[in-house]
């Protein structure tokens, strides 16, 4: 069975948005910034290509399995028009969900649910994570094996923050020094 791996761009002063983010506006003021490291948008999928090492960090999260994802990140993200490279994408979701607009996203009741059909839908495959809320919540039940942080070299100052007040010990495994970017990677420790 894969690895649930968070797949994260965050600020030096841990924002992973700007302020004021919303449907809409899901990386607020500024946090556009955060996400630079892609490159330009293609009209081909999966919409980006990265050069050097970051088109390395790019494509190990590109070949997941399955995708679990807070109901906010999603919502803010317009929802990624129903599907996620490919893949399906499990939304954690309190109360009654909205319809699905594909068959790849299925509204689960709670994170523990969302993880275990994340990854027996991704068989050998790792399961990708998204959402601050969704990470605080997977790493306090345990539910996170590592952490893709990318690294970028700016302060926010506001936004969304990705980890709470939680005490977690992470052990560093990898180190990626890329144009714009830091690329590290935690492992989290038992």
């Amino acid at each position: 069975m894969g690895k649930s791996i968070l797949y994260m761009s965050m600020s030096l002063d841990g924002f992973i948005t700007g302020p004021d983010d919303g449907p809409g506006k899901g990386l607020g003021t500024g946090g556009v910034r955060l996400h630079e490291w892609l490159g330009e948008p293609t009209s081909e999928l999966p919409h980006f290509d990265p050069p050097g090492l970051s088109g390395q960090v790019f494509a190990e999260g590109m070949a997941t399995g399955a995708a679990v994802v807070g109901r906010k990140t999603f919502d803010y993200a317009g929802r990624w028009g129903g599907d996620h490279h490919g893949v399906p994408i499990f939304v954690p979701t309190r109360g009654t969900p909205p319809a699905p607009q594909s068959g790849w996203v299925h509204y689960v009741p709670d994170v523990a649910t969302a993880m275990r059909e994340a990854k027996a839908a991704a068989g050998e495959k790792d399961v990708m994570v998204h959402g601050a809320d969704l990470a605080q919540s997977l790493l306090r039940e345990g539910l996170i094996d590592e952490l893709e942080i990318h690294l970028i070299p700016v302060v926010l100052g506001d936004g969304r923050r990705l980890f709470g007040a939680d005490r977690v010990e992470l052990e560093l495994t990898r180190v990626l020094d890329a144009p714009g970017v830091t690329h590290l990677r935690y492992r989290v420790a038992p």
